[in-house]
């Protein structure tokens, strides 16, 4: 097994790139094991989070890359900016996280969104989609 104690910096390689498959929740921690999809066992013992598409592992021929796996999200329209801007403020009230797209807004399919969205007579379908939500660095406070 390989201990990855931090990522390798991005960008274009004539490597052969093999993925190793994890989902978002994993992607939040620091401490976690994994499987590449060739086999090759990483742990991972990290400063901070890693993302999707980052590269931490290379040999003479290949290099290891993450690849998060889709998940069921709900994909909002919005017409503007100020309606995208009130839809996530209305996500972010019930403290869930979003990803801002050119004509959406993306929020975790999770009942109270649901609810929510449906109570307030507001469009959403349901996709799969990998969800890189916007990460806030400050706390918050009631």
């Amino acid at each position: 097994m390989e201990l990855i104690t931090n990522h390798l910096a991005p960008g274009e390689t004539t490597k052969r790139t093999i993925p190793l498959k994890t989902d978002r929740r994993t992607l939040a921690k620091r401490r976690w094991r994994a499987k590449a999809d060739d086999g090759t066992e990483f742990g991972f013992d990290l400063p901070h989070p890693l993302k999707n598409r980052t590269p931490f592992f290379e040999t003479g021929e290949t290099r290891y890359e993450i690849e998060q796996t889709p998940e069921n999200v709900l994909c909002i329209p919005f017409a503007d900016r100020k309606q995208a801007a009130y839809y996530g403020w209305m996500v972010g009230n019930l403290h869930f996280s979003a990803d801002f797209q050119e004509d959406a807004v993306i929020a975790e399919d999770d009942p109270a969104v649901r609810q929510m969205l449906e109570r307030n007579h507001i469009d959403y379908t349901e996709i799969e989609a990998v969800f890189e939500p916007v990460i806030v660095s400050h706390g918050h406070h009631h």
